[in-house]
């Protein structure tokens, strides 16, 4: 009896107790009950709502509508164009006169007239068939004026922001008026003939302007409007190393009278200084003489 009893389940636990392994497994077991409890709880609170939840969202959602109009966040420039409609067919045959320019366009830019050559205030432009075509506004402004001048044929002047403006000559009909607002793109005219630039045949002469000053228009195609702010500033800052310049012109040719005028005034103290050295050379003789006569009277 005593040993089936010692054989038993009691004498089995106990052995198993008695395993250095036994308390860490039992150990680690508790830990990793406890630690998949803790992160069920944690997920219970943070489920995501079933999809029948998102469609009731859904269905009751309603956007709140800004009563003000959207605006952009950045004014888009206008960018400058040739003043043709199809510029596929067009060409440039005169070219604004400048004197950085090489000889071959310098000598373009020259108009003859009267057995005379003038420069170009801006650039002359004709289709390839020498047809006539349609002018457009090149820079979105509004008309100053509609004239016809003898030389030019009909002129179109658009006023612009910044002091911009545009010429359009050589016209041969005009769908404008004083005053009319105008589109980059609008209808100016049709292009024709005038007497300046006969030899062109039928075009347009075209200009830009800012503040007075005519820029070359080809340089600035494809520009934005606010890229001519620049000419003006070039311009000043020219004037002004002029000014310099001259001003220091000025200031050497001053110092180079005032130092004329000091060696002059030396050369004219040493003159009148001379003198006096011949005043005291004749003294000395006299005085030699009146010795030599009071000893042949003393003879």
């Amino acid at each position: 009896m005593n040993e089936e009893f010692n054989g038993g389940p009691k004498n089995k636990w106990s052995r198993i107790y008695r395993k250095k392994w036994f308390f860490p497994a039992v150990y680690l077991t508790i830990a990793a009950l406890l630690l998949s409890v803790v992160v069920w709880y944690q997920n219970m609170d943070n489920q995501i709502p079933d999809a029948t939840d998102d469609q009731e969202l859904t269905d009751n959602y309603s956007p709140v509508l800004d009563e003000q109009e959207a605006e952009p966040v950045i004014e888009q420039q206008e960018l400058i164009q040739m003043p043709v409609a199809n510029m596929d067919e067009a060409e440039i045959v005169t070219k604004f006169f400048d004197y950085n320019a090489e000889q071959a366009d310098r000598e373009n830019a020259l108009i003859e007239y009267n057995n005379r050559f003038y420069q170009s205030t801006g650039v002359d432009i004709a289709s390839a068939n020498a047809e006539t075509f349609d002018v457009i506004a090149a820079i979105s402004g509004t008309v100053e004026e509609v004239k016809e001048d003898p030389l030019l044929g009909n002129v179109v002047v658009l006023t612009h922001e910044d002091g911009v403006k545009t010429y359009y000559a050589s016209l041969d009909e005009v769908t404008v008026t004083a005053g009319s607002k105008l589109k980059q793109g609008d209808a100016v005219g049709t292009a024709g003939k005038n007497l300046f630039g006969k030899d062109n045949g039928t075009h347009v002469h075209f200009e830009i302007r800012k503040d007075g000053k005519e820029i070359n228009p080809e340089s600035y195609f494809n520009q934005p409007v606010s890229s001519l702010g620049s000419v003006s500033e070039e311009d000043d800052s020219a004037v002004n190393e002029e000014t310099d310049a001259t001003e220091e012109a000025e200031d050497d040719a001053a110092v180079n009278e005032e130092t004329d005028a000091t060696d002059e005034s030396e050369e004219v103290i040493e003159d009148e200084d001379s003198p006096e050295d011949d005043s005291d050379d004749t003294e000395e003789e006299t005085d030699e003489e009146s010795d030599d006569t009071v000893e042949d009277e003393n003879a």
